[in-house]
């Protein structure tokens, strides 16, 4: 009997850490919208329209969720430079360099990861991979021309994709911005909710 309640005791309690945050993770998510907040105050960096400067504090996201933190299997593989579609006319060219194949919500997802020839010609941009996606979120909770994820490369065989840092294009917050739409590829068959909700205009 002892021993049975022993081990329920040591299963709470097991149970109990497992869902405690990693404080070194919630302390560089909080440092990662500590940052995108200070740009988007900032009004020789923000995207918000005039009118709504003035009564801005902070983006509005979905709470941390360590469920959408997952380390991904990267496959690479030099694609064809493409023109991505956009908000506007523009057709900015990109190039595929690989794979990201993870589980989200009990199922396969594969994300395309791609990078900009024009962009990594810069030297501070050299190692910048792009990985735009869309969800069943958008157009209700998030904006409904997808959302945004940054890596920097080059990528090893596992990388760590943090949904909870996905953020808007600039064009969700209005003004005459062109923003690349996410290919067809990169749509996830779930509803991600996590990271940068949709902007209340």
């Amino acid at each position: 009997m002892r021993a049975g309640l022993l081990f329920f005791l040591l299963a709470l309690m097991g149970s109990a850490q497992a869902q405690t945050p990693d404080p070194v993770w919630s302390d560089s998510l909080d440092a990662y919208w500590g940052r995108m907040n200070a740009e988007y105050r900032d009004s020789t960096t923000t995207p918000l329209p005039l009118e709504a400067r003035a009564h801005f504090t902070e983006l509005e996201r979905f709470a941390p969720d360590a469920r959408f933190r997952v380390t991904a299997t990267f496959k690479a593989k030099l694609g064809k430079e493409f023109q991505m579609r956009t908000t506007t006319d523009r057709m900015p060219t990109y190039q595929p360099v690989g794979t990201l194949e993870f589980r989200l919500a009990g199922k396969k997802q594969r994300l395309t990861v791609y990078r900009s020839p024009q962009l990594s010609a810069k030297p501070e941009y050299a190692n910048y991979l792009f990985v735009p996606f869309t969800d069943l979120t958008n157009g209700e909770a998030t904006y409904g021309g997808g959302r945004y994820l940054d890596l920097t490369g080059p990528l090893g065989s596992t990388v760590e994709l943090d949904f909870n840092k996905a953020y808007n294009p600039y064009c969700a917050y209005g003004g005459k911005y062109s923003c690349p739409l996410p290919p067809a590829e990169n749509h996830l068959r779930v509803a991600v909710t996590a990271g940068v909700k949709a902007f209340a205009h």
